[in-house]
């Protein structure tokens, strides 16, 4: 499927509104997917991780609430609200609930 999916169109929003924080648990909604592109929001519980790995695109990362750490190539980065980074593709990367921690994950393949 092409295009944007599971949140309303031609209508203001606030990202960080759109995916709730769940007891012990890592979130995610799928906005967009495909070939070249993959758009999804992320709420990660205090202390939920996804652990190292690696992906074929670069990983545009922005902090929408809270407190994430992110590490890439074994080296932690601190991310706050309406704050960003670049995980590369094919570099090793982990995303840490530091606190309750959401954030829009942006790959471009």
């Amino acid at each position: 499927m092409y295009g944007i999916k599971n949140i309303e169109k031609a209508q203001v929003l606030t990202l960080k509104s759109e995916v709730a924080y769940q007891p012990g648990q890592v979130v995610s909604k799928t906005l967009a997917q495909n070939n070249a592109l993959s758009v999804t929001l992320f709420a990660f519980d205090k202390g939920e991780e996804i652990s190292t790995h690696e992906s074929g695109g670069d990983a545009f990362v922005t902090c929408l609430d809270g407190v994430g750490r992110i590490t890439i190539d074994g080296k932690d980065y601190e991310l706050h609200e309406g704050e960003s980074i670049v995980m590369p593709a094919r570099h090793p990367h982990a995303v840490f609930g530091q606190e309750q921690f959401k954030m829009l994950l942006v790959v471009v393949f």
